[in-house]
């Protein structure tokens, strides 16, 4: 059978790509896995076929749960088979996607895959799979921006007094979040690395547990989610300082980023739809133009928007760039904090 071509595929003779800067040449891989070369056109005009399975690799009834099951429910109506939402949780999210990895190429099974997996490719000193090389990126569909609070018993009420103080009382700041490795521990690592502070990590096994901590005030700072901490905020039982994204939240339009005073941090958890890394491009492009006009619909937009997210669009080409990025920025992190799984 005769392979197909693909005219967009990047070509280098193999003694240059060995030559290339790293990040070239992550950047040269993840396009070779965003556009697989082996696909067949009827493939495409007929999928799906038979119902199609999303690997959650987290349990129910989170935000990453409901984001997935939208997009599932919106795929369903338009290719006319149904999109099975599977929860897979357990190891930080490697079971999922493990499962994904090793599924049958052929647009079947797709996975949700985001930050926490670009995280566990550091924290993780074991596994058995490459999450820039066994993954094809789809598409990009969420960010979670995360808000920087305190318990009110920190005499801060901006980032730039909380850096001050914890300057002045080294060590005595503690920073709650709900494991190693997570997405809030990663932000408030970036955070420290950024700043030179130094605050105490304390890891809870869930959320609810380190958010009752922070509320009696036993630990004084979270990075945590929008979820998590925006009833409390708006209660006045916590005090948000910033929120990390690049901009502000239209949830709280007056609350600064923290990029306003520490130029150029961004932490956000992020989401988006992974394949199977030689699923055919026609499939791939398919399931990525659906997902695209489903980020469009004004309704579905302001569905995530509820659940604090923020829609995002892209080619399997982005979604393919920003994996490679943020693997590449959180290793770093994770690398000044000395973190390992729990």
């Amino acid at each position: 059978m005769k392979r197909a071509s693909n005219s967009r595929l990047p070509y280098a003779p193999l003694g240059k790509i060995m030559k290339l800067p790293r990040r070239q040449f992550l950047y040269l891989a993840a396009s070779t896995i965003a556009l697989p070369a082996a696909s067949h056109q009827t493939w495409a005009q007929s999928y799906p076929t038979r119902p199609v399975r999303m690997i959650v690799p987290f349990g129910p009834g989170g935000g990453t749960d409901i984001v997935a099951r939208l997009i599932g429910q919106w795929l369903t109506e338009r290719l006319g088979q149904t999109f099975v939402i599977e929860n897979r949780p357990g190891a930080g999210g490697n079971l999922g996607t493990e499962a994904v990895v090793r599924a049958p190429p052929d647009g079947y099974t797709l996975a949700l895959i985001g930050a926490p997996s670009a995280i566990n490719a550091t924290l993780y000193d074991n596994l058995t799979f490459n999450f820039i090389r066994d993954i094809a990126p789809v598409a990009i569909i969420v960010r979670f921006p995360n808000l920087m609070v305190v318990n009110p018993s920190v005499p801060a009420k901006s980032v730039p007094e909380f850096i001050a103080y914890a300057k002045a009382n080294p060590s005595k700041l503690n920073m709650t979040s709900p494991g190693s490795g997570s997405t809030p521990h990663a932000a408030g690592e970036l955070f420290k690395m950024m700043t030179g502070i130094n605050m105490v990590h304390v890891p809870y096994r869930s959320v609810a547990a380190g958010i009752t901590d922070l509320l009696s005030g036993q630990v004084q700072v979270t990075f945590g989610t929008t979820a998590s901490t925006i009833e409390f905020v708006r209660a006045g039982t916590l005090r948000a300082l910033a929120v990390t994204a690049a901009t502000r939240s239209e949830m709280l339009p007056d609350l600064p980023t923290v990029a306003e005073f520490v130029p150029g941090y961004e932490a956000t958890a992020w989401f988006g739809a992974g394949a199977p890394r030689t699923t055919p491009v026609e499939i791939v492009d398919k399931l990525n133009s659906e997902i695209n006009a489903c980020l469009a619909d004004p309704k579905l937009k302001a569905r995530i928007a509820d659940l604090g997210g923020i829609a995002i669009t892209g080619s399997p080409g982005d979604f393919g760039r920003l994996i490679v990025e943020e693997t590449e920025k959180w290793a770093k992190v994770l690398k000044f904090s000395g973190a390992k799984a729990e």
